[in-house]
């Protein structure tokens, strides 16, 4: 989701980047993803979404200035069960027709910090979902990886890259999710984790 997420990018220091740098986390090899988890009494759903893009940009000697937009696409949340995952797509759960994005477009960073080549904050954003928006906090670390694009695109592409790792929590009664469903069998509260690289090309 969120994601998610987005914050540690302030710790690009201004002594590996003179400029503001850009980061693309549309993945070529689709290794990009989001996990879900809804752990009711009765019950674990787990799924997830690989449909994940958006951009951040980063100036290192502006760290507040940090913007940007992680989007996973709706339809490409994922559970192996094929009547579940309907119901999940359909209008009384997710009604991704009507709402193809999940997105989270980042406001502020705080409580961030920088050892050797990662660095951890905490992101305050605007999170959408359903066409629900409501701004929330998560915790996010970012690892920066100089020069290694070229090491995971097998050459094809030379730059860094950045690999943002985050896990939070939110409501689906909080955002309309067929709030009259049952706890005991699907959970009020949904485990979000995100794993994702952002790649930055030498120009």
């Amino acid at each position: 989701m969120q994601h998610i997420v987005f914050s540690s990018l302030i710790a690009l220091s201004s002594a590996v980047f003179a400029a503001p740098q850009t980061f693309d986390f549309k993945d070529p090899k689709g290794v990009n993803h989001a996990k879900f988890t809804l752990d009711a009494p009765l019950e674990t759903i787990s799924g997830s979404a690989n449909g994940v893009s958006g951009t951040l940009t980063i100036d290192p000697e502006k760290p507040e200035a940090t913007s940007g937009t992680i989007t996973v696409d709706t339809s490409s949340l994922h559970v192996d069960n094929a009547m579940m995952k309907e119901h999940m797509l359909g209008a009384e759960w997710l009604d991704a027709a009507k709402n193809p994005a999940i997105t989270f477009t980042v406001k502020s960073l705080k409580d961030y910090a920088m050892k050797d080549n990662k660095a951890t904050a905490t992101v305050v954003g605007s999170f959408k979902l359903k066409g629900v928006e409501k701004e929330i906090s998560v915790p996010a670390t970012v690892t920066l990886l100089p020069g290694k694009l070229g090491d995971r695109t097998g050459g094809k592409m030379q730059g860094d890259l950045a690999v943002i790792r985050t896990s939070f929590t939110i409501k689906r009664s909080d955002y309309g999710i067929n709030p009259k469903a049952p706890e005991d069998k699907v959970a009020d509260e949904i485990e979000v984790s995100l794993a994702i690289a952002g790649a930055s090309p030498t120009k």
